[in-house]
Order: structure tokens, then sequence, then C-alpha cells
């Protein structure tokens, strides 16, 4: 099934404008790429927070702070 694009008219006199189906798949692409990016994102930022924290006790522990 391939939609196109396609206009919806309500009473209360708002219009919608739906995407067609190849419009659609392309935006839910971007929005899966974006979500997979900033997930790695914060990921590496956690991991290089626990290897400060891990840094910090080490110090600590050695007594050289």
């Amino acid at each position: 099934m391939n939609k196109e694009r396609y206009k919806e008219e309500y009473e209360e006199g708002s219009d919608l404008l739906w995407p067609s189906d190849k419009e659609d798949k392309i935006t839910r692409q971007f929005y899966k790429d974006l979500s997979n990016l900033s997930k790695k994102i914060n990921y590496s930022k956690k991991k290089k927070i626990k290897l400060f924290e891990q840094v910090v006790r080490i110090i600590r522990v050695k007594g050289w702070g």
C-alpha cells in the first residue's frame, strides 16, 4: 500500500495534512537513528564519568588527595 499525502478536514475548522508512506518511512528512520545516536552518546558519557569516579576513589584510598 503506497498512500500519497492527503488532507483531512474537520468540522471545527482544523485541517491535517498527512504524510505519504515514503515521507513517513523517512521520518521514522530519522528519529530512530537520532534515538540510537543519543543512546550511544549518553552511554559514552556514563563510561567517562564512571572512569573518573574510579580514579577519584583510588586517589582517596591511596591517600594522595
